[in-house]
């Protein structure tokens, strides 16, 4: 059978997994009456309830006589590492554009490393069925950004498709409202070659994707580069220095068949397979026969740019919600994540009861700290700090590329605050509707925290696209929250009484009723200052003053926080508490004695 390999990579949220889901419908994969879910490739929870694809996945379809390995990548650049290890194992990529918004960061980020690779992309501009859809101008964008990006003459003529991802059709001119997706696989048969490799060499595969399983253990999946490969077969793997990890046989093989890994005896050459059987290989390990000396050559990924602390809840409370609170197994858990995602670094701090995870960004340590909640976890979160290193002039900070839609009206605003976080603009120019783009060159410092502003100062109708750029100069200070914190003196359940009596001070967090702890943050003060508050006090009771009287006070409701809200807002001395009910914010010192003290600490150095 004829056999094809091909990624899609689009910026997020410009259709690629709603494409995908078109694909298996138009080849056959579903039958006519079975029901399946939008999406279907996003299969995690997390997923789903964002929109976003997070984890790649592999997927294969038939059409005329042609298998279609498919392999749907994240949009979003903290998940890029994903991204980079899978290009590797394709001939060709779909490059997905929006036909109103145009190429954005990621499409540059993700069509960088395509073309740095050799792949040939196919560009289609998706959802042309927008009304403020724009196909020309967007197509003379994507092939100015290819100029940027030194792609060579054979990829600069590039084949063009216009399409609709959700309604299934495609088509080679704009005007295309009807239809089907034929073009597009007559197009993906005839534009990406068939793998060229040598099926009779000795077996060798660079493991791209780790994933586990309750039964088989570990799951290793990635392109055959050379050989063939039978169940039984004994393996060995290296590592990228040469380095023998482990030997082994293996147990099991599947190939891709729609949504399914499909048990599979042999597979050669070109196959995209997942393998059963060893027990320590990882991802951008080489596995080959047991005579191989010479590891594949595996990707070199960007660099985490940001760190946080997962430390043991330590709060009062601790251990009430969750079942896994204790230092060794969150290691564990960790050290499982990184072994899976090479973009997470995880390393032990001194005392051995936190660890500094480092990551590509908010988005991705975000994710995975909803994971572990979901899991059971209970977790003392830090601020997120960004990573610095030594250059040729001194210390460096990461920089990102950041690109701001906004109505017209809140660009002053948006400029105005941007350069407050000590941003650089690049361009502005109308992008069309009443809306203008900015892009800005900020330190990734400055950006921690204020997505939320953002979408406040914009009325929600803002849309900002960040992508790492580069280490630059450190760029000074940067101001962060101007407000204090309203701190919880005692502990004990929140009265209607009390709090209405704080609301002078500031915004609350909390309502009546909510278990609160000394050194508990439960508002926002309106004062630059933290002060200490009483949430617990309620009426003293006389014969002339009911305690009936209480049920007419009407509370403004209080601000409730996101995971990422409540990580962006915290300062340096707060935590927040994570376990698998409730988002607590706190002082990282409770005591307020040692709170004082540590302040002290930091004013005298």
């Amino acid at each position: 059978m004829n056999l094809r390999n091909v990624a899609i990579i689009a910026h997020v949220d410009h259709g690629k997994t709603t494409l995908v889901d078109q694909l298996f419908r138009q080849s056959g994969t579903f039958r006519e009456n079975q029901r399946i879910e939008e999406r279907a490739m996003d299969s995690n929870d997390l997923e789903k309830e964002r929109g976003i694809t997070i984890l790649a996945k592999c997927t294969s379809v038939e059409w005329s006589g042609t298998r279609i390995n498919i392999v749907d990548t994240p949009g979003h650049a903290d998940f890029g590492a994903e991204v980079e290890r899978i290009l590797s194992m394709v001939d060709g990529v779909i490059l997905l554009v929006d036909s109103a918004e145009g190429p954005m960061p990621q499409t540059k980020f993700v069509t960088g490393k395509a073309l740095a690779l050799g792949l040939k992309p196919i560009v289609v501009v998706n959802k042309i069925d927008r009304p403020d859809a724009r196909p020309a101008e967007v197509l003379d964008e994507v092939f100015e950004l290819f100029l940027t990006l030194d792609a060579n003459d054979e990829q600069l003529d590039f084949p063009v498709l216009y399409a609709s991802g959700r309604a299934g059709y495609a088509g080679p001119t704009d005007d295309v409202r009807e239809g089907d997706l034929t073009p597009l696989f007559q197009k993906i048969v005839d534009h990406v070659s068939a793998p060229d490799l040598d099926p009779a060499g000795e077996f060798k595969m660079l493991a791209t994707l780790l994933d586990r399983d309750n039964f088989l253990g570990r799951i290793l999946t990635g392109r055959i580069e050379s050989g063939t490969l039978t169940v039984n077969d004994p393996i060995r793997a290296l590592d990228v220095n040469g380095k023998t990890v482990e030997d082994g046989r293996v147990s099991k093989l599947f190939a891709f068949q729609g949504l399914e890994r499909v048990p599979v005896e042999t597979a050669k050459a070109g196959d995209i397979v997942a393998i059963a059987g060893l027990m320590k290989a990882t991802v951008s390990n080489t596995i080959g026969t047991p005579q191989i000396t010479e590891p594949l050559t595996a990707r070199e990924i960007d660099p985490p740019t940001l760190s946080m602390t997962f430390a043991v809840n330590d709060s009062p409370f601790a251990g009430k919600d969750g079942d896994k609170v204790q230092s060794r197994v969150i290691r564990d858990r960790l050290d499982r994540e990184a072994e899976g995602n090479v973009a997470i670094r995880v390393s032990e701090t001194p005392g051995g009861e936190a660890f500094e995870v480092a990551g590509r960004g908010e988005l991705q340590l975000g994710v995975l700290i909803e994971t572990l909640r979901r899991e059971g976890f209970e977790l003392s979160i830090s601020r997120p700090r960004v990573l610095f290193r030594d250059g040729p002039d001194g210390r460096e900070e990461p920089y990102e590329t950041v690109v701001v839609d906004v109505d017209d009206e809140f660009s002053g605003t948006v400029i105005d605050k941007m350069a407050m976080r000590k941003a650089e603009m690049t361009d502005m120019r109308p992008s069309g509707a009443g809306k203008t783009r900015l892009t800005f060159s900020a330190p990734s410092r400055g950006l921690i925290g204020y997505h939320g502003e953002f979408l406040s100062d914009t009325r929600g109708t803002g849309i900002m696209n960040r992508l790492f750029e580069k280490y630059g100069p450190y760029k000074g200070k940067i101001e962060g929250r101007q407000n204090g914190a309203l701190i919880s003196m005692e502990q004990g359940q929140a009265v209607a009484y009390a709090l209405n009596a704080l609301e002078d001070r500031g915004v609350l967090f909390v309502s009546p009723g909510d278990m609160l702890y000394q050194g508990m943050i439960i508002g926002e003060n309106a004062k630059p200052q933290d002060l200490e508050v009483n949430a617990q006090k309620s009426k003293q009771l006389t014969n002339f003053r009911a305690s009936g009287k209480d049920e007419g006070i009407r509370l403004t409701p209080p601000r409730r926080m996101s995971l990422e809200q409540a990580i962006a807002y915290i300062q340096d001395d707060e935590l927040v508490e994570v376990t698998p009910k409730v988002i607590r914010l706190r002082k990282r010192h409770l005591d307020p004695h040692e709170r004082k003290r540590e302040a002290r600490k930091m004013e005298a150095a």
